[in-house]
């Protein structure tokens, strides 16, 4: 089995970090943390990666998803911090905005289903990034698909994994806005669903209470977690995480 990945995750709104709180992003506020004591995105990444020892980051650049003003010198500051993973989420487009991002160095691009302009956008990141370097995010509401595309805005989620085996997705994010920042605790049954139907790798995103969640969804095979308020208030331990193999 492979590692259980535990990834810290960062919004930017504004140029620095802020607390994600049920995707009101007109709601968002700085990021306050005792553990970080700052909202700087690049000084709280070489907090993560020096005194934490992550290895591997979630972008989420609000700035460029929201206001197409993509927070492009930050990034390049934080792509020079050495041995750090970074999945960044910038909104994609459109074919072009894949091939600008694949001049960074990125461990991830995500595209999102809730900026993608089209399917064609998907088959372009895996041409061009390759599977390894593509996660393909569900972007839900309670549920249910956030998206421009008029055949997903009713769509059953679990429709779509027909269409990612076709495409050779071989990562998905499922990222429920609902419950990000509300420490929710446990697993959606729809995500069980599909668990037991997509093969390739699956990241949860959204609704860590505890330290019991991770090990819950590790049971059930999930490849990994995005997690952002329950270790920014301490509601998880950092040095519980080291007893993940």
């Amino acid at each position: 089995m492979s590692k259980f990945r535990i990834i810290p995750v960062i919004d930017i709104l504004n140029s620095i970090a802020v607390h994600a709180i049920k995707g009101e992003r007109d709601k968002y506020k700085p990021l306050k943390s005792n553990i970080l004591n700052t909202s700087d995105p690049l000084e709280i990444i070489k907090i993560l990666k020096h005194k934490f020892h992550f290895d591997e980051i979630y972008i989420a650049d609000l700035d460029a998803i929201i206001k197409k003003n993509p927070n492009r010198k930050l990034m390049l500051k934080i792509l020079e911090v050495p041995e750090l993973n970074v999945m960044l989420d910038p909104g994609i487009i459109n074919k072009n905005d894949i091939s600008n991002y694949s001049r960074y160095n990125l461990s991830k691009l995500i595209l999102g289903l809730e900026t993608i302009n089209s399917f064609e956008v998907i088959e372009e990141g895996l041409r061009v990034m390759g599977q390894n370097r593509l996660s393909i995010s569900i972007d839900m509401y309670q549920g249910k698909i956030i998206s421009n595309l008029k055949e997903l805005k009713k769509q059953d989620p679990l429709k779509l994994i027909k269409i990612l085996k076709k495409l050779n997705v071989k990562e998905i994010i499922l990222l429920d806005l609902f419950r990000v920042g509300q420490k929710i605790g446990g697993i959606p049954p729809l995500f069980i669903k599909f668990r037991n139907q997509f093969q390739g790798n699956i990241l949860l995103g959204g609704g860590v209470k505890e330290f019991n969640d991770l090990e819950i969804m590790q049971y059930h095979n999930f490849s990994g977690v995005l997690i952002a308020t329950a270790l920014y208030d301490g509601s998880i331990n950092f040095d519980d995480l080291k007893k993940f193999p």
